[in-house]
């Protein structure tokens, strides 16, 4: 059995991405498709199946792991799958056949030893059919959808099997005009998902059933993004808002309005307050994913100095200024 750099196959890196591999199988697979190659069908086949298998590791991110974890000792670990081959005493719902060393993938043995499970498979019968993939995607929400939560429609374009050949990559002997002989082909997919309130940045909403075609389909996870909102901050279910107020509020107290999620509430602002001091509303910042009550939202109140003084606000501020300055003498010599 002979070590496959599947790396190589594909012609990338081993610090490649998702993407880079993708597209990389993608020029590959169009290039020698058999379809493609009537010249030199035997080689195209052969080129089109390797291909085909390096993908089917790299492409999927635990195949890849446990592909990338092998390495040198690739051997030994041949060894060790051999002898639990010999010893498996159970089949499972797709009839292994320990006796049949061509494997039933329709890729090489080293592929069958590590990949297909333990022992090599025979064809599958009829009505057994492998699982979608499942498939994550990203979905951007407002503060206030994360707020209110509830029913939301969603529209997705996803990868899924090109629903022209059905994942064949051809069409009536012919190279799928569609998805370019490569089996998978973006769709525009309409959801109607369920926002729970108080959801969190970069947290999952799983769609059963949603994700790639198969049997069962796979399901498709959502991550949350939030955008940022010009007039909320939020820390954990806490708000943070900055509210402009006058000198006047600050230095004699004053009730202001205050916006929240549920609309303007008045707050006091105690005499003497000083510039930058956080006051908190109870209860009025984001809803606990989990039910817990409601994080708090805390004001900043942000002092604006007066701007064209008439000659006698001038004036009144000379007086407060020369008061200041006998009081804090007096205190002084006292």
């Amino acid at each position: 059995m002979n070590y496959k750099d599947y790396y190589a196959i594909i012609g990338v890196p081993k610090t490649a991405s998702e993407k880079e591999i993708k597209s990389a199988y993608r020029k590959l697979a169009r290039k020698w498709h058999p379809d493609t190659n009537p010249d030199k069908p035997k080689e195209a086949e052969e080129r089109f199946k390797e291909i085909s298998e390096a993908y089917e590791v790299l492409g999927d991110a635990q195949k890849r792991r446990k592909y990338d974890m092998l390495g040198a000792d690739w051997q030994q670990a041949a060894q060790q799958a051999e002898q639990q081959q010999r010893y498996r005493t159970q089949f499972d719902a797709e009839s292994f056949d320990f006796g049949n060393l061509g494997g039933g993938s329709g890729f090489s043995d080293f592929f069958d030893l590590f990949f297909s499970g333990v022992g090599r498979r025979t064809s599958a019968p009829s009505g057994i059919a492998r699982r979608g993939q499942d498939i994550e995607s990203t979905l951007e929400l407002s503060l206030r959808d994360a707020y209110s939560g509830g029913k939301k429609s969603v529209s997705l374009q996803l990868e899924d099997v090109c629903p022209r050949c059905r994942g064949t990559g051809t069409e009536h002997g012919k190279l799928c005009t569609a998805c370019h002989g490569t089996g998978h082909a973006v769709v525009a997919k309409k959801f109607d998902v369920t926002i729970p309130r108080g959801i969190t940045d970069a947290q999952r909403i799983r769609l059963a059933g949603q994700g790639g075609s198969g049997s069962p389909n796979g399901d498709l996870f959502l991550v949350v993004k939030i955008r940022e909102d010009p007039t909320y901050q939020r820390k954990g279910n806490d708000l943070y808002v900055d509210l402009p107020v006058s000198l006047y509020d600050l230095v004699l107290g004053s009730e202001v309005q205050v916006p929240t999620m549920t609309g303007s509430v008045s707050m006091k602002i105690p005499e003497g307050t000083q510039n930058n001091r956080l006051l908190r509303l109870a209860g009025k910042g984001m809803p606990d994913v989990k039910g817990k009550g409601a994080g708090d939202q805390y004001v900043r109140l942000i002092g604006q100095l007066p701007q064209q003084l008439s000659e006698k606000e001038r004036e009144l501020f000379g007086q407060l200024a020369a008061l200041h300055n006998t009081k804090r003498e007096t205190e002084a010599s006292s």
